[in-house]
């Protein structure tokens, strides 16, 4: 190099990163035709690592802080490079900054359905939805791992890694964790937790460390819950006999309230109702019990007609037990006491 083109090179002699642009992780210090003028200063934030990285290895990093770059604060690099400590200029390497802020409200979610074994329901499929932060944790294995020798990286080119990893690690920890689906529904603490450690570990071989995850809806597919709604309601884990149609009975005759009341009559015909809603379960219990080979008992007689005395007192008791609402229960009474009066 001729005298008067190292005097035309221009010397570095402060370096630092303002993070003016919102969602970038990484950032390359720029260094074409520069080098960093011996005694420079390194100027770190809190919320920054710096990385010298000399024909793409890392030579050192430096943490928060003022830093003044000589070849005492520098000797991994001064050691690769062999420089004679008294040539004025020695730094010729790449500085990367990395931000280690936490980056808060980072949404996911499970673009199709997870399939897992469910001991209450056999193979199921699972959506979810949530939230997760995360930050740099190792900034050497970020840059080794993920980002390296972009001049800038970015939060959204990051996250399209980690929804991968994500995925992978959720179904992993939901296959493994034999926790009911209906566990997880009801406790979604409880599956952000199963899925939080596997996850954790994973983001940490690429230098990536959780800070939070949380699960804000767990769901199955319209189809399966629908059929997952049928199954609850009648109170069915396998399958259907004489002993699972009472409940299915039940199902029934307390569905037909609401809609009882919704009838010409209101609820004056709750009784018949009744009536009618057991007879049907009967019915049906009848058939299934001669599927699996047993005794059909002999269909009951028709239940004659209450009296509006005892079907006002059931109506109370319906109202007393949070069954129905006062206007049903009001407008019930009302039919009934016309019919005793009339």
């Amino acid at each position: 190099m001729s005298l008067g083109s190292f005097i035309k090179k221009q010397f570095i002699d402060v370096l630092q990163w303002n993070e003016e642009t919102e969602g970038v992780l990484a950032w390359r210090f720029p260094m074409q035709d520069f080098e960093i003028q011996n005694g420079a200063i390194l100027n770190v934030r809190e919320s920054q690592v710096a990385v010298f990285v000399n024909e793409g290895k890392i030579a050192d990093v430096f943490g928060p802080g003022t830093h003044k770059l000589t070849t005492q604060t520098l000797p991994l690099l001064t050691n690769l490079k062999n420089w004679d400590k008294l040539f004025d200029s020695p730094f010729k390497s790449d500085v990367y900054y990395f931000s280690t802020r936490v980056q808060t409200g980072r949404k996911w979610g499970t673009p199709q359905p997870i399939t897992i074994r469910d001991k209450d329901f056999d193979m199921i499929r699972v959506r979810a939805f949530g939230m997760y932060s995360y930050r740099i944790a190792d900034a050497r294995t970020f840059f080794t791992e993920i980002s390296g020798t972009r001049e800038i990286y970015t939060r959204d080119e990051v996250e399209d890694q980690l929804r991968g990893i994500l995925m992978s690690s959720m179904a992993s920890s939901l296959g493994g964790a034999n926790v009911p689906f209906l566990d997880m529904a009801a406790n979604q603490a409880l599956m952000a937790q199963e899925v939080k450690d596997g996850l954790a570990q994973a983001f940490s071989r690429y230098g990536v460390g959780l800070d939070e995850f949380n699960v804000a809806s767990i769901s199955l597919p319209e189809e399966l819950q629908a059929a997952l709604d049928e199954r609850i309601s009648a109170g069915m884990k396998g399958g259907l006999g004489a002993d699972k149609m009472s409940g299915y009975t039940k199902f029934q005759v307390a569905n037909a309230i609401p809609l009882a009341a919704q009838n010409e009559g209101g609820m004056a015909g709750i009784g018949a109702g009744l009536g009618a809603g057991l007879s049907i379960g009967q019915v049906m219990a009848q058939s299934m019990g001669g599927a699996l080979q047993q005794p059909a008992p002999a269909p009951p007689p028709a239940p004659a007609e209450e009296p509006i005395e005892a079907r006002l007192e059931k109506l109370k008791g319906l109202l007393d037990k949070g069954l129905i609402s006062p206007a049903d229960y009001d407008g019930a009474k009302a039919e009934l006491l016309k019919k005793l009066i009339g």
